[in-house]
């Protein structure tokens, strides 16, 4: 079924059996994987969310787009200098043939996880989705899908919660988005040759960027019905250069305004308002500073970290973590109170490797025989 638009649901007329990322109680249009809060949904939405996602403990991460099809990670086109015009061209050899969202989801709860997370637009640009702002996307590619759709209709018919990764900071395409001369964080690759995709000096207006990322950002929280969570990376740019040019809290506005219930988060976080911590995996321990004012927040925390890789990595292949190693995560999260998102990174085909197949149908086994690791 096509996608509604969730925020006119409530006035439009329909029923829930109508859109399966939905349902009526109490007269509260509640989604789908809140049914178990139905409760509290309609007088708290926000805290609602939040209350189950404190309770979820474990979702699976997904990096795939482009980058994929090298097998080099998701940070190629920046460690290998590769111009956008060159980059591009990958976009004609994306098929995404063996992406399965039925599949995926079928795994999720096989590995006792309770959400989703998908790369929507990387660093490098590329949008999984059916968007007007850029025709870099899978739909203008071979693939002619829209991976976005398919996984948020998934999701909603198995209960599931859809967040959403978005390159918030860091973009290696748009001609407006930070470049070297300001910003840091790895803002741009350093070419040897000047990128004459990008401008410079006074041609740059980093408010076109952001207007533009407003309108993505429109689309994914207008046309995939609810999204549990909007989670924004590229963290090191705006935190290495003018951050209150980056007009934050304006994009926080926005995502509140489309769907309350929409968790935020951003890394360490820019502003303080965001609802979840989300640090990487190695980050807590080399900074304990921030890592005990997370802890002290008394926000929910989300740990992150992947089984081989971020981007599909070839040179993993064959020799990915197991079950065991995955518990550790686990265990590892559970010090901080925190859920573990953990990646596993499709292959060029959208597939996913038949190790990590194994070792989270295994950790779910585990799960429910002996409990949570503690």
């Amino acid at each position: 079924m096509k996608r509604r638009n969730f925020i006119k649901l409530t006035g439009a007329g329909l029923t829930a059996a109508l859109v399966p990322s939905i349902y009526s109680c109490n007269n509260s249009i509640v989604p789908a994987y809140l049914a178990d809060y139905a409760w509290n949904y309609k007088s708290d939405p926000l805290g609602t969310s939040l209350q189950w996602f404190s309770d979820a403990k474990f979702g699976l991460f997904l990096h795939y787009g482009v980058y994929s099809l090298l097998g080099r990670g998701e940070w190629v086109q920046f460690r290998e200098n590769i111009h956008v015009k060159d980059y591009e061209k990958l976009k004609e050899k994306f098929t995404a043939e063996n992406f399965d969202a039925d599949f995926i989801t079928d795994l999720t709860l096989k590995a006792e996880m309770k959400y989703v997370n998908i790369t929507t637009r990387h660093h490098d640009s590329f949008c999984l989705f059916n968007t007007k702002t850029t025709d870099f996307n899978s739909v203008n590619s071979p693939a002619k899908r829209d991976l976005v759709e398919e996984l948020a209709n998934a999701c909603a018919k198995k209960g599931l919660g859809l967040c959403l990764y978005y390159s918030h900071g860091r973009d290696w395409r748009h001609p407006h988005a930070p470049n070297n001369d300001i910003w840091g964080g790895s803002a741009r690759p350093k070419y040897a040759e000047k990128e004459t995709y990008y401008k410079y000096g006074e041609e740059h207006d980093l408010n076109i960027y952001i207007d533009y990322m407003h309108a993505q950002i429109t689309e994914l929280l207008t046309n995939y019905g609810p999204i549990a969570s909007v989670w924004l990376d590229g963290y090191a740019t705006p935190v290495n250069g003018p951050t209150e040019k980056f007009r934050i809290e304006e994009t926080y506005q926005l995502i509140r305004k489309l769907q309350q219930q929409s968790l935020i988060s951003s890394k360490w976080g820019y502003l303080g308002t965001e609802d979840y911590y989300a640090p990487e995996y190695h980050w807590l321990e080399r900074n304990p500073d921030k890592t005990k004012v997370m802890v002290d927040s008394g926000k929910p925390v989300e740990i992150c970290t992947h089984i081989a890789g971020w981007g599909y990595t070839r040179k993993f292949d064959g020799n990915h973590r197991g079950a065991d190693s995955i518990l550790e995560n686990l265990r590892y999260a559970g010090k901080y109170n925190a859920n573990l998102l953990l990646n596993s990174a499709p292959l060029p085909d959208g597939s996913i490797d038949k190790q990590d197949v194994k070792s989270l149908t295994e950790l779910g086994e585990i799960i429910r025989k002996n409990g949570w690791p503690e």
